[in-house]
């Protein structure tokens, strides 16, 4: 079957758009290939820093035929609707038309509507300028004279050219051919920039690939970075050394050039001296350059990987040496910044002789505003200091240390080096404070309070640590639903669910037992008397439950990440609005007796124990809700031990009665494994009950007094679980 080739040439594409842009193109153009009945094999979509490149296989030559009947008017219908019947199905006369009789309808006419299918080199011309109009470049340009038309092409950089051929495998392809504003389709493309400008005519997909490579392009952008990777792990290992390697810096190189050339460089060993972090930092962000480590140590070395896109004549000594002189200045600099910041400042050494104590005392003088209806830095500092105190006894920190840590936790935001290197926050917050002689847990809870940072990064282990980061993220959730900006859709422009999810994880690694609904409290008391008061929307008690639903989409996102089933977790949390404060068995704002209950849950139904009083459970609630429908009510009022009649409803009262108590003392004392032991002893007697009592009795008393045993079953299960939103 044929195949589609297809590529738009264009000037220098940004690194971080291009893989998104090879998915887009390749969606937009396959679907709408499927929609117009060209169905297809297989698709593959490729990207450089200049092209765009698709390639479809096995469509076929042409369209299928269209057979259609389009329903008319009835027959004796008014000559208007006969006329316009008519022109819509594209007939001369009425005689064109077949009658069809319907028994209800009467006779009516029908005409058959053939359209014979367009040949697929047709479909694409006509598709292929309205999907580049219209392709969704984050950020577009004009260009030209023809920029001053506003309808006038807009591409991420100007494009050149446009390659698209169609044909069989063992045939010379044809020229799809179309145009968009004064570029024509053809069949030949460029190679590399410097090393092989002149034009290449294409045929089909392997020989455009191979075309390609002999003219010093890669098409495929994970072969380049793998080609990036091996030799770069080649050069370090040849000189002794080991590759610090980074997914994301990998991903952009990869980007940047079309024929990867990986060099060495090196800088003076004296800017060694700057924390190792930072080096990284300045070599990744201003020169795209991986750092080299030593194997044994793990110390970092004056020795860096560039990637070149040229083949130089002089062996790279020239590009080497080019970077070498930037990397030299941007080291300088971060030297004098890393040297600046343990100065200390004049305007400030009242405040402290420290310098990360003048740093914070420079941070409440700026007045740095963290946001205009939350305050500014230094009132948020403010916060965290109180609510890491409050949490310290929960988590097992020391209350001092963790405000200290707390306080000194973003002092680091108004440093020389954060000021140029954003990324290091929180690090040489760490580093400042070890070098003015904090505490190590103080230090270590400086750097840590932002993590988890992602699902691969780690989340603190110390206590000091985890009371920190717990009230840095609460403060942040409290304060942003207090003022009424939540995530909306997938828009959630200050991190909230990174925040979210940031709690759970410290809480369930650490196995920490919170109230969440009371530390809500707590920091609403905390931080809405000051700024955030202003602008709070009022009822604290609905922002509580509606933050703790939050939460809860968040603990289901993250425990269906682990493998858990939904309906668990769901049959687990209650409704927000239900009551959550004493001893309440139906709690559900501590994360980790949530998660304990779930577990205790699965491997309840994983029994046969489990899986027959699942069964049964959902028996009595099926009599149930039909019952309580007929009768327009509830059961739930108690048993009435005179009207059991029957052994096996005794047997059953019985047990519910032991099985109830013991579930709600077990859950009372956290042990759910024992809670699903007393639910399992009700098996026998539920299986007894079903087999042998008549429910729907003749006797109303009866009847009623039944459906009431089978009410106190429902409500012994939500002891636990609610077992209605368990499937099977």
């Amino acid at each position: 079957m044929p195949d589609l080739l297809l590529e738009l040439f264009c000037e220098e594409i940004p690194a971080r758009m291009q893989r998104r842009a090879a998915e887009d193109l390749k969606k937009l153009v396959t679907d709408a290939l499927v929609v117009r009945g060209c169905v297809y094999e297989g698709a593959q979509a490729f990207a450089t820093p200049r092209r765009l490149a698709l390639h479809v296989v096995g469509l076929p030559a042409r369209q299928p035929d269209l057979r259609e009947e389009k329903k008319g008017p009835r027959v004796g219908a008014p000559e208007a609707a006969l006329q316009g019947f008519l022109k819509s199905a594209g007939l001369a006369a009425i005689s064109q038309a077949h009658v069809q009789s319907d028994p209800k309808k009467g006779e009516f006419y029908v005409a058959v509507v053939e359209k014979p299918g367009r040949s697929t080199p047709e479909v694409i011309a006509d598709i292929m300028p309205g999907i580049i109009r219209g392709f969704p470049w984050p950020k577009s340009m004009r260009w030209g004279a023809a920029s001053a038309n506003p309808g006038a092409l807009r591409w991420v950089r100007p494009l050149q050219s446009i390659l698209c051929t169609f044909g069989h495998e063992m045939e010379a392809p044809e020229v799809v051919p179309f145009e968009i504003d004064g570029l024509r389709s053809g069949d030949v493309t460029r190679g590399h920039r410097f090393l092989a400008p002149d034009l290449i005519i294409v045929r089909r997909f392997d020989d455009y690939v191979a075309a390609l490579e002999r003219a010093k392009v890669v098409l495929d952008a994970d072969r380049r970075k793998q080609m990036i990777l091996t030799d770069a792990r080649n050069l370090a290992f040849a000189r002794g050394l080991e590759l610090v390697e980074d997914e994301g810096l990998l991903e952009e190189v990869a980007g940047l050039v079309e024929w990867p050339v990986t060099l060495v460089g090196s800088f003076d060993e004296s800017f060694l001296a700057i924390p190792p972090e930072v080096v990284r930092a300045t070599i990744r962000a201003n020169q795209k350059c991986f750092v080299l480590r030593e194997p044994a140590t793990g110390a970092l070395t004056n020795r860096f990987v560039l990637v070149a896109n040229i083949e130089a004549s002089d062996g790279g000594e020239k590009i080497v040496g080019g970077n070498q002189r930037v990397v030299r200045a941007r080291l300088s600099d971060a030297r004098h910044f890393w040297e600046t910041d343990q100065r200390p400042l004049p305007d400030f050494e009242s405040a402290s002789p420290k310098p990360l104590d003048q740093r914070l005392a420079k941070l409440r003088s700026l007045g740095i505003v963290f946001h205009e209806k939350l305050g500014t830095q230094g009132e948020r500092v403010d916060r965290i200091v109180a609510l890491a105190r409050e949490l310290a006894p929960l988590v097992g920190a020391d209350p001092a240390k963790a405000a200290r840590a707390a306080e000194l936790a973003k002092a680091d935001l108004v440093t020389e080096m954060v000021g140029e290197f954003p990324e290091v926050q929180g690090l040489m917050g760490r580093r400042y404070a070890e070098l003015q002689g904090e505490d190590a847990s103080v230090a270590a809870a400086v750097e840590e309070h932002y993590k988890p940072q992602g699902p691969t990064d780690r989340a603190p282990t110390d206590p000091v640590s985890v009371a920190v980061a717990l009230a840095d993220k609460l403060d942040t959730l409290v304060g942003f639903w207090a003022i009424d900006e939540k995530p909306t859709g997938s828009k959630d422009p200050f991190a909230l669910r990174r925040a979210a999810l940031g709690v759970i994880r410290i809480v369930l690694e650490n196995g920490i037992r919170l109230r969440l609904t009371n530390l809500f409290a707590a920091q609403s008391a905390i931080g809405l008397r000051s700024h955030a008061a202003e602008h709070a929307r009022p009822g604290h008690d609905g922002r509580a439950s509606d933050l703790l639903s939050f939460f809860h989409d968040r603990l289901k996102v993250y425990l269906r990440d682990q493998g858990a089933r939904h309906d668990l977790i769901d049959a687990v949390l209650v409704p927000s609005a239900a009551p959550s404060t004493g001893d309440d068995a139906r709690a559900n704002d501590d994360l980790l007796m949530i998660v304990r209950r779930v577990e205790a849950l699965g491997r309840f139904l994983d029994t046969e124990d489990g899986r027959n009083l699942l069964a049964g459970y959902k028996r009595a609630a099926n009599i149930l809700r039909i019952e309580e429908k007929k009768d327009g009510r509830s059961f739930a009022e108690p048993v009435d031990p005179a009207l059991l009649a029957d052994p096996d409803e005794k047997a059953l009262a019985t047990a519910l009665d032991s099985a109830a108590e013991a579930a709600r003392s077990a859950v009372a004392a956290d042990d759910f494994e024992g809670a699903m032991s007393a639910l399992a002893r009700l098996r026998p007697a539920v299986d007894a009950f079903f087999e042998k009592v008549t429910v729907n009795a003749p006797d109303p008393l009866l009847r009623a007094n039944r459906l009431r045993l089978l009410s106190r079953l429902r409500e012994a299960t939500r002891t636990v679980a609610d077992f209605s939103s368990i499937e099977g």
